[in-house]
């Protein structure tokens, strides 16, 4: 008899589709949802529909749970249930997954104070009944330790639900490329990649352990039941090797296509790369819409090599595009349809070309002078992400405003804050300066990771708005125009941040207000779902809701770029900016004057690269890549999506 709560999972994929999907491609059961927070609160109801089907047994519920971003709204909907709908944990015994070693259980960083931060310390579980490995264990007691870890699990009759993320490495737990199948609780050391992801909880990857105490591939697939999590694009790629690549050490979540009662819970933008949803057309039949169509036509030519106008009847009949070829009659027709498509997304006129038919681009060309708002999550994200753009616009007389959504404080070494605390110091001929003293000593007496003060904080926040200000001079933009908003939810300290509150949306709004834009720029990054970019995205979008009714907005359009670590498809752009050498030039010289951000950066991410070099690169390929297709050869090109609200 199947398991009731896979089978309500199952239901929800179908309602979610619309139809039965041809998934011969996918070997693992997974659900689609629209967001993740649908998703959590689904997974969440089928934990609590097992401990209370245990609790009505008289039996305990074992439950295996993870770490990371993906659990938490999973975490926080089970709070929720036991405070608000009385859910009780007393029958719960839960084992984790993992934790870093070496690591203290008081570290902010262990997994220990992220479950007890998270769950433990809000419902009623007994204090014993909670398993997390122990990461101050003796390097001579640790083997020994992780097969007790591992009789712990059997002798409580084994994992009834485990819960799981995945890494971009394709690890669970920490079981990282190149596990066994037959693996148990061990010690394992940790990938560059995984501690790259890791980096910025840590304020830095040289401060991330390079070593950690795991669950077992065996142990985890001798769960009864197992949901993995995946959420944001970042996933996309490693979710579709899971699903529907060869099992393979190389990617040990690939282990979990053995096991017959498991499901992946994830979100549009994870599920992305899975063949029925990137190119459903090589699954079955397909409703072709104009977006499909595009999405199509790109991919044929990336597979082929060919430009858009040199694709023929053939290339479309062998790579399952047959109706579409149908539905316009030719491949002619269809090729030219796509070409003037692409074609019309490229301007040198951001604001809208003055006195020109506007027919077939992507701006109006009324007003000739337009208000501009240019939303950047951290203090950089503008000119690295649309700085040519950028300086377009206000070459092109348009008037341009920014405005810094968060204080970017976190991201500044404390090295660096150092650095400037002492110039300063010095600068006031080392007089009695008590303010700058402290802070100094702050810095020198701070223990590792520990949450800044508020000077210091403050100090921080202070370099990156100067830096900040140099940048948008150098530009051309007053500074009566540069706006910082420092939203409260970013101002914690650490990489945890507040949920998005009133405040926030009353500030977003009155900036809004304020300007009454004809444009608005913001960062449309959705890779990781609890990120800054996300949030600050959110804000957005919670605002324009707000402000929808008022006139002003009738006259407003929104433009969406991506950070520093992507770059929209080709199918996707409704807006391409090209850029000559010399304005590659000129953005490279902006981004130069974030200067904090510069030569070792502390979130560098799994690209050791730095901003500048990322972005030109991403700018070049897309160039490339409207070459590819037949369209004009251009140094590097800057891309839009538009929003429709």
């Amino acid at each position: 008899m199947k398991d009731t709560q896979q089978a309500t999972l199952k239901n929800i994929k179908y309602q979610e589709a619309g139809k039965f999907e041809d998934t011969r491609f996918e070997k693992i059961h997974n659900v689609i949802f629209s967001n993740s927070n649908i998703a959590s609160k689904t997974v969440a109801r089928e934990i609590a529909d097992l401990i209370l089907r245990k609790q009505k047994e008289r039996k305990k519920c074992v439950l295996g749970l993870a770490t990371g971003s993906s659990p938490i709204k999973v975490y926080e909907e089970l709070v929720r249930m036991h405070k608000e709908e009385g859910l009780s944990f007393s029958n719960v015994i839960t084992f984790n997954l993992d934790e870093y070693y070496p690591m203290d259980k008081s570290n902010i960083q262990s997994y220990f104070y992220f479950m007890h931060e998270h769950l433990f310390n809000h419902v009623d579980i007994l204090p014993e009944n909670v398993h997390i490995p122990n990461g101050t264990v003796t390097s001579s007691e640790l083997h020994q330790y992780c097969i007790e870890y591992e009789n712990m699990i059997e002798e409580n009759g084994g994992i009834d639900l485990q819960l799981l993320g995945i890494g971009r490495t394709g690890h669970i737990g920490f079981n990282e490329p190149g596990s066994h199948f037959n693996s148990e609780t061990r010690s394992i050391t940790l990938d560059y990649i995984t501690r790259a992801d890791a980096a910025s909880a840590f304020l830095g990857i040289d401060n991330v352990p390079k070593k950690a105490i795991t669950m077992g591939i065996r142990t985890v697939r001798k769960a009864k039941r197992i949901i993995l999590l995946a959420w944001g694009h970042n996933k996309s790629l490693v979710i579709k090797k899971t699903i529907e690549g060869e099992v393979s050490s190389k990617v040990p979540a690939t282990y979990l296509q053995h096991h017959k009662n498991t499901t992946f819970v994830l979100d549009a933008e994870a599920a992305s790369e899975l063949t029925r949803i990137n190119t459903p057309w090589l699954v079955g039949p397909c409703i072709w819409d104009d977006k499909l169509s595009s999405k199509a036509i790109i991919w044929l030519c990336q597979k082929t090599g060919k430009s858009i106008l040199k694709l023929i009847d053939e290339d479309y009949n062998d790579n399952g595009m047959s109706s579409l070829l149908a539905e316009e009659g030719s491949s002619y027709d269809l090729n030219i349809k796509m070409f003037n498509k692409v074609q019309h997304t490229i301007t040198g006129w951001p604001g809208g070309k003055p006195n020109a038919d506007d027919t077939s681009r992507p701006e109006r060309a009324i007003p000739t002078k337009k208000r501009v708002l240019i939303f950047s999550p951290h203090p950089d994200d503008d000119v690295i992400s649309m700085g040519g753009t950028f300086d377009r616009l206000v070459s092109q007389g348009h008037e341009v405003h920014i405005a810094y959504q968060t204080s970017g404080n976190i991201a500044v070494s404390d090295y660096e804050a150092l650095k400037f605390a002492e110039v300063s110091k010095e600068m006031n001929c080392n007089k009695d300066d008590t303010f700058i003293s402290t802070i100094i000593e702050q810095i020198k007496s701070k223990k590792e990771n520990v949450i800044d003060t508020i000077e210091v904080r403050k100090l921080k926040g202070l370099i990156r708005k100067r830096e900040s200000l140099a940048a948008t001079r150098y530009l051309g933009v007053p500074d009566e125009n540069v706006h910082f908003l420092n939203l409260p939810f970013y101002e914690t300290g650490s990489i945890k941040k507040n949920p998005l509150g009133k405040e926030d949306i009353k500030i977003m709004c009155k900036i809004i207000e304020d300007i009454k834009p004809h444009q608005i720029y913001a960062a449309g990054d959705l890779a990781d779902p609890h990120g800054t970019h996300r949030v600050s995205l959110n804000a957005l979008f919670e605002s324009l809701a707000v402000l929808k009714s008022k006139s002003f907005m009738n006259d407003c359009w929104v433009w969406l770029y991506k950070g520093a670590w992507q770059e929209w498809e080709i199918h996707e752009i409704d807006m391409a900016v090209p850029m000559s050498p010399d304005q590659v030039l000129k953005k490279r010289k902006a981004i130069f004057f974030h200067q904090s951000q510069k030569d070792g950066v502390m979130f560098q991410g799994s690209d050791i690269r730095e901003f500048w070099m990322r972005a030109e690169d991403r700018n070049t390929k897309t160039a490339e890549k409207y070459k590819e297709l037949g369209l004009a050869d251009y140094a590097a090109i800057e891309a839009f999506v538009r929003w429709h609200y």
